[in-house]
């Protein structure tokens, strides 16, 4: 998405946890003695657009993802109807400072 790569597309080859990076297929450097070693791009500058859902692991985490999202959504929903009204937060204020005076 960004970068000097932008706009090149293929397969993540290799993840890099420890420096945070991957290495896409087909983006890569030639250095001087003629062999090409991969980049490593920061995964917040690429956008995945195909996801293999092949591996049964990684279903699952993804159903457990939804179900949780859903959950968060719900309690937003509740927090949202629970806040006090605009009429009744004025009535505090009015009460408080008839209690200073």
């Amino acid at each position: 998405m960004r970068g000097d790569r932008k706009g090149f597309e293929g397969k993540i080859v290799q993840v890099d946890r420890k420096n945070y990076r991957i290495f896409v297929e087909g983006v890569s450097r030639e250095k001087v003695d003629g062999t090409t070693m991969p980049l490593p791009i920061h995964p917040s500058k690429v956008m995945i657009i195909n996801l293999n859902l092949d591996d049964k692991w990684r279903r699952e985490i993804l159903k457990r993802k939804e179900i949780s999202e859903k959950k968060k959504v719900t309690e937003e929903k509740i927090l949202k109807e629970t806040k006090p009204s605009p009429a009744r937060r004025k009535q505090k204020k009015q009460r408080r400072k008839e209690k200073q005076q």
